[in-house]
């Protein structure tokens, strides 16, 4: 009997991690290739128009300003908070594994190797999806205070793609630090054997496959309206390299044009 509990640990624990690792290298791939087939791709897509249309600057130039910066408030409150909470679970199974308190899962409850080496790795193994989604989220947190910085800059000439490569990365480090809380589940699942550590993969990658997919098509959005760019000489729909400096110079035109 104890031969086949650690058969079972070691046939059903990697069978178990290699279908997390083949679900999330397709979901890579489709990332990549793709995009619009996927959540990520659809909310980065709306992402990136919504940066530039807050770069947009009016004569309502401060209110738009402040509505950018309670958003991506609001996405670093999160991330700052995954972060202590990951932290904090890190700290906590480090106690844990330096107690002398761990040998409840040695008991006849866990079918499974329940030798301190197996128990060791199951905490080790923890332990490193903890940290990695801490690491995430401290470059998500990073990323999004990055972009706070170039939005609320004042008639700057910073080009709209710079404040996207800010907010989609500080986004997709967010989506690896939940990844590895997912990880994270199933590791915790193996503490109490190997078949919950297989089952719960299994159902996190049915679930998983649901909640990544999209269906609904990239709504493709119209180019900036005339009343805001087009009468001060700027063409309209034109985004690349457009600067606060830009609009400012052209309004100080058109005005010297209409004065004179």
């Amino acid at each position: 009997m104890g031969l086949q509990k650690k058969y079972l640990d070691v046939i059903l624990v990697p069978c178990g991690l290699v279908v997390m690792f083949i679900y999330h290298l397709c979901l890579l791939y489709k990332i990549i290739k793709f995009p619009h087939t996927t959540t990520i791709g659809y909310e980065n897509h709306n992402k990136k128009a919504w940066v530039e249309r807050m770069m947009q600057m009016d004569s309502e130039m401060k209110e738009k300003t402040g509505i950018a910066l309670q958003v991506i408030s609001g996405n670093l409150s999160a991330a700052t908070y995954l972060a202590s909470l990951s932290i904090g679970l890190s700290s906590l199974i480090g106690a844990w594994v330096g107690s002398s308190s761990n040998n409840i899962f040695m008991s006849d409850l866990v079918y499974g190797d329940t030798s301190a080496s197996t128990i060791t790795v199951k905490y080790i193994s923890l332990l490193a999806c903890f940290l990695l989604a801490f690491a995430c989220f401290i470059h998500s947190t990073r990323y999004f205070v990055h972009a706070n910085f170039l939005i609320s800059t004042p008639y700057t000439d910073i080009p709209v793609k710079h404040v996207q490569l800010a907010v989609i990365r500080g986004s997709d480090f967010w989506s690896l630090g939940l990844r590895a809380l997912y990880f994270a589940t199933t590791l915790l699942l193996w503490i109490f054997g190997p078949i919950p550590m297989f089952a719960s993969s299994v159902i996190m990658v049915s679930v998983l496959y649901f909640l990544d997919s999209n269906s609904v098509p990239l709504h493709q959005y119209a180019p900036p309206k005339a009343a805001l760019r087009g009468g001060y000489g700027i063409p309209v729909g034109r985004t690349d390299g457009l600067t606060s400096t830009t609009l400012f110079e052209a309004l100080q035109s058109h005005q010297l044009s209409s004065a004179m």
